[in-house]
């Protein structure tokens, strides 16, 4: 006999449908903020329909201007951002599978000594190192430039020591097949590990652009011109006024903006993500 219990089926869903409320509300309130006048949202009588304003909010914010603090537009913030993501998140996914490949595959002395000094490298993120690596950058005379915001960044110990767990796992017999067909080291790579870690590249790429996106210390000390801010910095000289009042409706904008690229990357990458994360055998 089968026992139907409504109650303990609806559960889940109603405690899951209460999460998602949650967390979207926020973003729910951000989007309605952005098609009012800033008028209504200062005096705290927002309604949560959408106003009238929306268009011209979103095209002053992208094109014309974001706002009276910074007359850089926000395409062009979003455009450095996107910039500087995709350029940490390629160099850290580039480094980090060629130095996994030679600390797995190839014997050479103080091959573990290597590895280690990489991981301890852990223990010192930007923020702890920070004075040293502007010092370097000031004198290399990468300020206020993409090779500035990403070249600092692009060393990862946590994405190397993924690669390499995931060599190791490769059996011994495939890499014996490979060379007696005559495949070399730079052909083994290309035609037989590269496919391999699809998936894992795939999981790290949108770790690493969320990463690179979210980034506010290293920009805001490296960058002076407005035409280089991105737009996590351009939030927040949006929000910071002292004389002026507020502009919340292009703020709210700003922040709308703000979130979409990582979640485009998030839902067209969300099949290779999971799989990357959760796939053991290959």
């Amino acid at each position: 006999m089968v026992e139907h219990r409504r109650f303990g089926n609806w559960l889940p869903h109603l405690i899951l449908l209460t999460g998602v409320v949650i967390v979207a509300f926020p973003v729910y309130l951000a989007v309605i903020a952005s098609t009012h006048d800033n008028a209504v949202i200062a005096n705290g009588q927002m309604p949560l329909y959408p106003g009238t304003h929306g268009l011209e909010t979103y095209w002053n914010t992208i094109v014309a201007g974001a706002g009276k603090t910074t007359r850089q537009p926000v395409g062009g913030m979003m455009l450095n951002s996107l910039i500087m993501a995709l350029g940490i998140a390629a160099g850290k996914i580039a480094i980090s599978i060629i130095s996994a490949y030679a600390i797995v595959f190839f014997a050479f002395p103080f091959r573990m000594t290597a590895f280690w000094t990489i991981f301890i490298t852990l223990m010192l993120p930007v923020e702890v190192r920070i004075f040293p690596t502007y010092k370097i950058t000031s004198d290399l005379h990468m300020l206020d430039s993409y090779a500035g915001l990403i070249l600092p960044l692009i060393a990862s110990a946590t994405a190397t020591l993924l690669f390499r767990q995931f060599f190791m796992t490769i059996p011994k017999e495939l890499v014996e097949a490979s060379k007696i067909d005559g495949a070399g080291p730079i052909r083994f790579f290309f035609d037989t590990l590269l496919p391999l870690s699809v998936t894992n590249i795939a999981a790290l790429f949108v770790i690493l652009f969320i990463y690179g996106w979210n980034q506010y210390l290293w920009p805001l000390l490296i960058t002076t011109r407005d035409d280089m801010q991105t737009i996590v910095i351009g939030i927040k000289k949006i929000i910071d006024v002292h004389d002026a009042l507020t502009e919340w409706q292009v703020a709210m904008a700003t922040a709308v903006l703000a979130m979409l690229p990582p979640v485009v990357v998030v839902v067209l990458m969300q099949r290779l993500f999971v799989k990357g994360l959760i796939e053991t055998e290959k």
